[in-house]
């Protein structure tokens, strides 16, 4: 075979990355495949040709010798080419099986459809209350799933019958075939690539391998979670097919609503009504917070929607490393119904603060800002 450029051969740039190499690879085994072009020596040598620059370009030791010495880095004692052996360069049955139906090329890998797969995730939706969410709870919760099969312990066949093995491809899973240039390795359509037959179908999970049983799992949800955060507790999914491990199990956290408190990321709002005359005169309140209920000092003349902080009455983060604040604000709540002798105080506080006088020297300055 000539000494093509390899970057040449694929249609790439030399700074193409290794999808970019796999993907030319690619479509250049799909036109020249043998298989497509029965007979045609021009595209088998193609088709060879491709497949040599795909093993050089893919490893990297040996695309770094080539970038730097050429064909003369990649060649064994400057005479010839020895990075790619068809027995052995196995990812070709990775490019190419899912064309053309092959289980094995070459001699190389191709993953079988009964090989240990790993079990699915599952997802559980838990509400919490406000008071769970901020101080962590534990909890029982009960979750349907697929297991693997006791009776059988995963085989499908009835324990007692047993299994025998397949007779057609001798146990190995796969058949062999020669096609041309190629000899290919399928996966054995009698026992699906498991190399074994069942007899019997286990009388408990009808030859599946596994049945459907419902688990009760006690957590802990830790303190500090909000709406939307996900727990992941792993190997609690649906278990494996053929033996193959587990998947996990994520918890979704939703927060019911508090009557009182609100929350923003760790910290706490919540808002409390002062009288005019505390708003006025200053004085002393007691907030609920999510532990004990506190004292704040409200200084004389606090107006409406001021906010005064509790440090450390928040919500401590998951990972235990800090602490939000409660936010008070406080809303000055004028009364509805006076009594003659409120009336006549305010009245006379009216009169002695000079409101009116206040009010239309306030009504001037917005009309000035207006006009």
């Amino acid at each position: 075979m000539a000494n093509r450029d390899y970057y040449e051969i694929l249609g790439i740039n030399r700074d193409a990355s290794g999808q970019e190499v796999k993907s030319a690879y690619r479509k250049l085994a799909i036109q020249y495949h043998p298989d497509k072009n029965a007979g045609n020596k021009e595209a088998e040598e193609k088709f060879k040709e491709a497949a040599e620059a795909y093993s050089v370009l893919s490893d990297s030791d040996k695309r770094a010798r080539y970038d730097r010495f050429g064909h003369a880095g990649v060649s064994s004692g400057g005479g010839g080419f020895e990075g790619f052996d068809p027995d052995t360069f196995s990812d070709f049955s990775d490019i190419l099986g899912d064309f053309f139906g092959f289980g094995e090329i070459f001699g190389g890998s191709r993953r079988q459809p009964n090989r240990p797969r790993r079990g699915a995730d599952l997802r559980f939706d838990l509400e919490l209350s406000f008071e769970e969410a901020v101080f962590g709870v534990k909890t029982k919760i009960k979750i349907p799933r697929q297991e693997t099969c006791r009776n059988c312990q995963g085989s499908g066949a009835d324990p007692k019958q047993g299994i025998s093995t397949c007779t057609a491809c001798q146990g190995q899973g796969t058949v062999r075939y020669q096609q041309g240039f190629f000899t290919i390795r399928q996966t054995c359509s009698t026992c699906r690539g498991s190399g074994q037959l069942i007899k019997k179908a286990c009388s408990q999970c009808k030859g599946r391998g596994q049945v459907r049983k419902e688990k009760v799992l006690e957590i802990k949800i830790p303190a500090g979670v909000d709406e939307g955060s996900r727990l992941r507790i792993t190997r609690e999914g649906e278990a494996g097919p053929n033996g193959g491990p587990s998947g996990d199990l994520y918890v979704v956290i939703s927060v019911t609503e508090h009557p009182f408190f609100k929350r923003s990321d760790n910290n706490i709002y919540c808002e409390i009504p002062i009288s005019f005359s505390q708003a006025a005169l200053g004085g002393e309140t007691t907030v609920p917070t999510m532990e004990n209920p506190e004292k704040i000092k409200i200084p004389s003349g606090t107006q409406s929607n001021t906010v005064f902080r509790l440090k450390g009455r928040g919500v401590v983060s998951v990972n235990g490393r800090a602490k939000g604040d409660q936010l008070v604000q406080v809303k000055v709540v004028t009364p509805t119904k006076l009594n003659k002798e409120q009336r006549e105080l305010l009245q006379r506080l009216d009169a002695i603060s000079g409101t009116d006088q206040e009010s239309s020297s306030l009504f001037e300055k917005v009309k000035e800002m207006l006009s």
